[in-house]
């Protein structure tokens, strides 16, 4: 059986994030991705199209599993429950949606940059 998380600790852990976003804290830290074989040192060492690519990869692996668990759960897989499911998909979702965002502020900024005049 899957356990699932207690209701009122992720009420209260949203409760604790409306708060600090209220008062302009940010405490929330970001999770770096690590490439098989990589240490951190050289992750943070490596140039920007390599941060870029293992940033799409990383979308691309949420969106592979939220598919994966989607047609698991649609051939009826007994181990794999609706909201582990969805859970999967929203991330695969907001993951997609950040990494347009990243994508539209390159541009932006590409363009900016462009028409500067020397």
């Amino acid at each position: 059986m899957i356990e699932r998380a207690d209701i009122n600790g992720v009420l209260a852990q949203m409760r604790e994030l409306k708060a600090q976003a209220q008062q302009g804290v940010r405490q929330i830290e970001m999770p770096q991705p690590v490439v098989a074989g990589q240490k951190a040192e050289e992750v943070r060492k490596g140039n920007f199209g390599d941060l870029l690519k293992m940033a799409v990869d990383e979308v691309n692996a949420q969106q592979t599993e939220a598919k994966k668990l989607a047609t698991a759960y649609e051939l009826g897989d007994p181990s794999v429950d609706l909201p582990q499911v969805m859970i999967q998909a929203q991330k695969a979702s907001v993951s997609f949606q950040a990494m347009t965002q990243v994508r539209n502020r390159l541009v932006s900024a590409y363009e900016d940059i462009m028409n500067m005049s020397i």
